[in-house]
């Protein structure tokens, strides 16, 4: 359910979007959800509308590097509170069980970060990063010898970093 054109509803959408979501949102994550996977706000008004809440200290930016994650504010906790009814009952239920189903999901995806690019000499090298909000904890850089292999490990890192992490941990710290 969109409601197109208006800026103060898509406003208070993105706030609901945070606030019910519980942790910092990448930009890619706030534009798959309420963009990509659902229709709640266009996607070319979804960035202005995140560039003016966090320029009205309404969300905030809480990484100190990399990628940037924001939150809700408590000033955008006090806006949402006061004019929530204004978004439609029936999309509140909608983001609320949508968020309820996939939070899990987005917060690792954001906190798995992987890459990969192709070395002047034809060989891949595969960036992969667990991130918490403040910082990362994990960075690795593996060469390997071409792209389907590079890809096959990007692929694995989001459901594989968890082991991979505890592993290394484990091994160094014994």
């Amino acid at each position: 359910m969109q409601l197109k054109g208006d800026t103060f509803i898509n406003k208070l959408i993105l706030l609901f979007v945070f606030d019910k979501m519980e942790v910092p949102l990448s930009e890619n994550t706030i534009l798959d959800m309420c963009s990509s996977s659902n229709s709640w706000i266009n996607y070319m008004d979804c960035k202005p509308l995140l560039n003016t809440l966090l320029s009205h200290s309404f969300i905030y930016n809480v990484s100190t590097q990399g990628e940037p994650l924001y939150s809700i504010t408590p000033d955008g906790r006090i806006c949402l509170a006061d004019f929530y009814v204004q978004i439609p009952s029936s999309l509140r239920e909608e983001i609320s069980l949508f968020v309820k189903k996939n939070r899990n999901k987005y917060r690792k995806r954001q906190e798995r970060v992987a890459d990969y690019y192709m070395n002047k000499d034809g060989t891949y090298t595969v960036y992969l990063k667990i991130v918490e909000p403040s910082q990362p904890i994990l960075e690795l850089k593996l060469v390997v010898a071409d792209r389907s292999t590079a890809k096959s490990i990007y692929k694995k890192w989001e459901e594989k970093a968890d082991n991979v992490y505890s592993t290394v941990y484990d091994v160094l710290v014994d």
